[in-house]
């Protein structure tokens, strides 16, 4: 009988100590990946047609801070946290927009997310939609990107491809 409990115990001690697997850990700095950039048709809230755009990228973070709260008076607070640079196609050759270019982002906050227990790795794709209000058949460009988590890690560098706005379609 205690042959019979013994060999019990020692088997789901063995099947609890292999179901546990080690926690994966990944850098604290946050990667991103660009996936795909769609242009397409839509409407503003006057209802006016205009040319919409749609950056989708993937996104690791080792630590889990990714994300900002939500903004509050303070005026030290960062309220941007994925920044984006500009680029036209001018002559063949793509270069920096100026900065009064009216296609230019002003950057965007990727809302708060937060893992809870001990894996606090988050990782995802994030979507960020564009509205042009003005572009003609020329207006090609490219935008480089890279984001910020709450402990000022910043990411990698990643751009698109090359994206000629008039033109619908998906841009990998």
């Amino acid at each position: 009988m205690k042959f019979k409990v013994v060999v019990v115990l020692v088997f789901f001690s063995l099947v609890i100590l292999h179901s546990c697997e080690p926690i994966q850990t990944i850098p604290a700095r946050p990667f991103i990946d660009y996936t795909s950039f769609t242009v397409f048709d839509t409407t503003d809230l006057l209802g006016n047609t205009v040319k919409g755009g749609r950056l989708k990228f993937y996104f690791e973070d080792g630590d889990g801070d990714l994300g900002l709260p939500v903004p509050v008076e303070d005026v030290n607070f960062d309220s941007v946290n994925l920044f984006l640079r500009l680029y036209r196609m001018n002559n063949g050759v793509m270069a920096p927009a100026t900065d009064n270019d009216p296609l230019k982002p002003s950057g965007f906050r990727i809302p708060f997310m937060e893992r809870t227990g001990q894996n606090r790795i988050l990782t995802g794709n994030i979507s960020v939609d564009f509205m042009y209000l003005f572009t003609t058949e020329e207006d090609t460009i490219k935008y480089v990107f890279y984001v910020k988590d709450r402990a000022d890690n910043l990411s990698n560098i990643d751009s698109t491809s090359t994206l000629p706005l008039f033109y619908n379609g998906i841009y990998n």
